[in-house]
């Protein structure tokens, strides 16, 4: 049973209800992708769904029969998903990689005060989860921003709007018209690691590839490229268990 749409970027989804896999009910989101060649099921570990891609021409019928041909995958890997890790009082959460605890301190002044290893936030306890998230949006804007702007002047050129959001499938873009695109969890990861997907996106204002030139662009701004890619494709899916 098809409950309600939703069209984000030029795709648009469908809530598909649940399916029962194993005795497990599962929620089911259907992607409708024009350019999609073939069905792609994947799931999602911040909300336990199974989300199906679809090309033109093919009904949700169709998309349920292969989601429920895949049971053993989709449960397999929704074992293994990681609990998500909330902002609240007493959590502990990375800034620039280093461990913070949280402490929710209902009178202070101000929102969000990191101060002797502690990230305090203000305010009712029901504000604590947006206001830390606001919070780190608002710091990763700021150290993108500094460093976008100081590496574009190093390779003779400019960037155009930088943009913060919450992605999932790339840690940045660069579009043609030369606007950047980051995931605002960046700013949980590792000084160096932020600082190189920056160098990246940059390096893609003067050479829209990854050729060899690209990459030399990229060493130019940027140090520890190596370890920064090691170490996102090592930790960087842990960055989206946390929020």
């Amino acid at each position: 049973m098809i409950f309600g749409r939703r069209k984000s970027g030029g795709y648009e989804s469908v809530d598909g209800g649940t399916i029962q896999l194993d005795g497990v009910q599962v929620p089911l989101t259907f992607k409708h992708n024009a350019r999609a060649r073939r069905m792609i099921l994947r799931t999602d570990p911040k909300t336990g769904r199974a989300i199906v891609t679809l090309p033109p021409g093919v009904d949700y019928e169709a998309a349920h029969e292969f989601a429920q041909s895949r049971a053993g995958w989709i449960l397999s890997h929704l074992a293994k998903t990681p609990p998500v890790m909330k902002f609240c009082d007493g959590a502990m959460v990375p800034y620039l990689g280093t461990e913070y605890e949280v402490r929710h301190v209902p009178k202070m002044r101000g929102i969000v005060v990191l101060e002797d290893g502690v990230l305090m936030v203000a305010g009712k306890p029901e504000h604590l989860t947006r206001r830390l998230r606001d919070w780190m949006k608002a710091q990763a804007r700021r150290e993108i921003t500094q460093r976008a702007g100081v590496k574009a002047e190093a390779l003779g050129t400019q960037h155009g709007r930088i943009t913060i959001r919450d992605t999932r499938s790339r840690w940045g873009s660069c579009s043609h018209e030369g606007n950047l695109n980051f995931s605002w969890r960046l700013v949980m990861a590792p000084d160096w690691v932020l600082d190189y997907v920056v160098a990246h996106e940059v390096a893609h204002l003067v050479e829209h590839n990854h050729s060899p030139r690209f990459w030399a662009q990229v060493a130019r701004i940027s140090d520890d490229v190596d370890q920064a890619c090691a170490w996102l494709k090592r930790n960087g899916s842990h960055l989206h268990q946390y929020g």
